[in-house]
């Protein structure tokens, strides 16, 4: 697969807000109206995942969820983290 040239990364940026990547991980936090909003938001983002065979870091807490993306087989950020991250920021639109 291949890794995220410079040029995508920044055009992700771009037109993702509140994403970050640093070295080889995208991150970002999402804030939720409250616990139980969070816990369905990771549901969802687990469903999506699975489906995709590609799977984050989730971090909760309380109303906030941080995830991480990385392509762990490629030890690199591939089309797969983006793809996903679409999909992600589609469940809350």
């Amino acid at each position: 697969m291949t890794r995220l040239d410079e040029t995508a990364r920044t055009a992700f940026l771009a037109t993702h807000d509140g994403w970050e990547i640093e070295a080889e991980t995208m991150r970002k936090t999402f804030m939720l109206q409250d616990f139980n909003a969070a816990l369905g938001f990771v549901t969802r983002v687990g469903l999506l995942a699975e489906v995709a065979d590609h799977h984050p870091d989730i971090d909760i807490r309380w109303n906030k969820v941080t995830l991480a993306l990385s392509t762990h087989s490629e030890g690199a950020l591939t089309a797969k983290d983006t793809e996903l991250a679409n999909q992600i920021e589609g469940l809350l639109r």
